[in-house]
């Protein structure tokens, strides 16, 4: 804060009235609550920067809490650091702090890349970055790493090379330590790692965060069980990271060994109830809820979308509308779990009930893609192939693109009850799809059910012809044709299947996208 102070003193060189007139407003700068009191002192400072000792340090009060108070305002922060008329309190000395504060701000929004684009702006006026710039704009390639993983050696060689990377300052370190882990990479996050003099309980948590991006659950293990340190983050990453792997019996047992005095919040809570769906727990399901409540933590609406989640998967559907119809804010995860607990529990009636109900407006949340994909499902599984219909027909009414797995459950529902004409006109009209194998291939499923062999070539053909690779299909209709007595055609096409060189287990390929990486000088 040295070099935005301007040294101590410095009211003190304007006349006596000044001098305590410049006092009051860096006092009401520092108490700023909203952005319409930040906005006086905005123009207060406007009219009279000339004739403060110390205007910077106003203006970085004013700026700190536009850009990072819960109750600042982003844009407003963004006029502050690009007003023409600041630009000499901001740049005459040479300080990071001003862009900093913004890059901060902006890396914590639900899109981090504009403080990316803001660290350019920086480098391109010369301002020189220091260990604050890398530590939030690393923060900000994280996040944007979370949703198009790319590495972090740009960032990386950048901190190297502006020399913010001293082994006895830990937030940097740390920082890239979380982009490794982010991006999947815990070779990386480890060798950051090994660098540090001194790992703080946030290096451990970003390793066991890299090991548990990566899907490694035995080498997390591993970074758990050597930590010096374990708060209730690290306890809570291993126990959800064990839920999430399908290991549920191991995330119970390690949420069976937490020590009495480290106390779960509801992140812990959700990861155990999880691993209690998954294992059909539900003695140990149901006292955890009983714990919630006791904590006061029952009132969270993911724990309790969770606990109705688990009662419906250990059957216990009394309890699970319970939890629903006293879950008072409801968000549209809560709708859909007890759509398709209904759904999954050949509750048609009351699944489609509470779909009908949110559909009208009466949830105060808005039906979304999984809402009709659990309907429809519903649908499917009960033979409701009017009322399927209506599902479809109401989607986008409600502004939600039909996707092949809501086709795929139409066609799952026509098949069912043998309507595999209309079933094949509706996969025929949705060839653009770029999943429209997955569509043929339950039309085939349901023409391998009701012995339709025409219907079934029909389908191979379509299905061979988009993935003419895959094995699979050219087996569902030799079982068609042996169900229909047809053997030897039966044996000629998996005669063929080997002459095509088709193989069983179709492929799978991955897209990996990479984010754009800061540049520098």
């Amino acid at each position: 804060m040295a070099a935005i102070s301007g040294g101590r003193g410095a009211a003190s060189r304007l006349p006596g009235s000044e001098a305590a007139a410049e006092r009051r407003v860096i006092r009401a700068a520092e108490g700023c609550a909203n952005m319409a009191q930040l906005r006086r002192l905005h123009g207060v400072l406007v009219r009279h920067h000339h004739r403060l000792g110390n205007p910077s340090l106003v203006l970085a009060k004013l700026l700190r809490f536009a850009a990072v108070s819960p109750g600042g305002d982003l844009r407003y922060a963004s006029r502050l650091i690009f007003h023409g008329l600041h630009h000499e309190e901001i740049h005459a000395r040479g300080s990071a702090f001003f862009y900093n504060t913004l890059i901060r701000g902006l890396a914590a929004c639900a899109d981090p890349s504009p403080a990316v684009s803001l660290y350019k702006i920086m480098r391109r006026r010369s301002v020189p970055p220091d260990q604050f710039s890398f530590t939030f704009l690393i923060k900000a390639k994280a996040r944007c790493s979370a949703r198009s993983p790319a590495g972090g050696g740009d960032v990386h060689a950048l901190a190297l090379k502006h020399g913010c990377l001293s082994p006895s300052v830990p937030h940097v370190h740390n920082a890239l330590i979380h982009l490794y882990a982010t991006s999947g990479i815990p070779t990386d996050a480890h060798q950051m790692f090994d660098e540090m003099l001194e790992p703080d309980v946030v290096s451990w948590s970003g390793l066991l965060a890299a090991q548990l991006t990566a899907g490694d659950l035995d080498g997390a293990r591993r970074v758990f069980d050597s930590m010096a340190m374990r708060d209730v983050v690290s306890w809570t990453a291993m126990i959800s990271g064990y839920a999430q792997g399908g290991r549920p019996l191991q995330a119970l047992a390690l949420f069976e060994s937490m020590p009495p005095a480290m106390q779960p919040d509801e992140v812990t809570l959700v990861g155990v109830v999880s691993a209690c769906a998954a294992a059909g727990d539900l003695d140990t399901g149901a006292a955890v809820h009983r714990y919630a409540d006791e904590k006061r933590l029952g009132w969270m609406v993911s724990l309790r979308n969770a606990l109705i989640d688990m009662y419906a998967k250990c059957g216990c559907m009394e309890k699970a509308r319970e939890v629903f119809e006293g879950t008072t804010r409801r968000n549209s995860i809560t709708w859909n779990s007890m759509i398709s607990a209904h759904a999954v529990h050949g509750d048609v009636e009351a699944a489609l009930r509470l779909f009908w109900q949110l559909a009208a407006g009466e949830g105060g949340v808005a039906p979304d893609a999984a809402t009709f994909l659990a309907a429809l499902s519903a649908c499917a599984h009960g033979g409701w192939v009017e009322e399927g219909r209506r599902v479809l027909e109401s989607m986008r009414r409600h502004g939600v693109a039909p996707a092949a797995e809501h086709y795929g459950c139409v066609v799952d529902m026509l098949g069912r009850a043998g309507r595999l004409e209309e079933a094949h006109r509706l996969v025929a009209g949705v060839l653009p799809l770029s999943c429209n194998h997955v569509l043929w291939g339950a039309l085939l499923g349901a023409c391998r059910i009701h012995g339709d062999v025409a219907m079934a070539e029909r389908a191979v053909g379509e299905l061979l012809r988009l993935r003419p690779a895959e094995g699979g299909y050219y087996l569902l209709l030799a079982g068609v044709y042996a169900a229909a007595g047809r053997h030897s055609d039966a044996d000629e096409i998996r005669r063929r299947m080997n002459q095509d060189g088709a193989v069983k287990n179709p492929a799978h390929s991955t897209l990996r996208l990479s984010s754009s990486a800061p540049d520098d000088h």
